[in-house]
């Protein structure tokens, strides 16, 4: 069984989600926050990354270990995260509100014995990785950071394998994102949607 890292930036995040009030985003980040520890739930013990105080509380609620963010970050929080974990590990961006533990389960298996498995976005972000050994992990995130990521697997000499779920490869940026895939998110997300 896989440990979960989920770095979670804060319910003032997701600025890309204007025209809604800070509130309402606050609270759509909460819930796809939710959504994604509700599969993690099922899958393996996880541990959220995070400095907001409300982000903590969903952590709690779903059983997760919550790690202080070092505040420089993605790759900063997920390698605080990383920093005791020993074996397989999965990495799962919070905004993926259509997750269910199916997807998880085989992003796990996707992950070579030596190696790593990555879900690209659709614009060539990576929302989710998954390493055969914490020591794997790089500070690669950003544009274009999943062919980054099968760079740094191949200059090490192991496995990268490329993992197409759809469920991980759709995040929510903008409200076009959350309009497109209204009819798939998570019941958290569906309520916190605006109406």
């Amino acid at each position: 069984m896989a440990a979960i890292v989920v770095p979670f930036s804060g319910a003032s995040g997701k600025q890309r989600l204007k025209p809604l009030p800070a509130d309402a985003r606050a609270e759509l980040a909460l819930a796809m926050l939710a959504d994604v520890l509700a599969a993690c739930k099922h899958v393996g013990p996880t541990r959220v990354v995070t400095a907001d105080e409300r982000g903590e509380v969903v952590a709690m609620d779903h059983e997760a270990e919550i790690v202080e963010d070092p505040g420089e970050g993605q790759a900063s929080a997920v390698a605080a995260a990383l920093r005791d974990v020993e074996g397989r590990v999965l990495v799962v961006n919070a905004d993926l509100p259509c997750v269910v533990p199916r997807d998880l389960r085989t992003l796990e298996a996707a992950t070579p014995d030596e190696g790593l498995a990555y879900v690209a976005a659709r614009d060539g972000t990576t929302n989710a990785l998954g390493l055969s050994s914490p020591s794997l992990f790089a500070p690669l995130y950003g544009a274009e950071s999943a062919e980054r990521f099968r760079l740094h697997a191949q200059s090490l000499g192991v496995s990268a394998m490329p993992a197409t779920i759809p469920n991980l490869a759709d995040d929510v940026d903008s409200l076009d994102d959350l309009s497109r895939l209204k009819l798939r998110v998570g019941p958290r997300t569906l309520a916190a949607q605006p109406r």
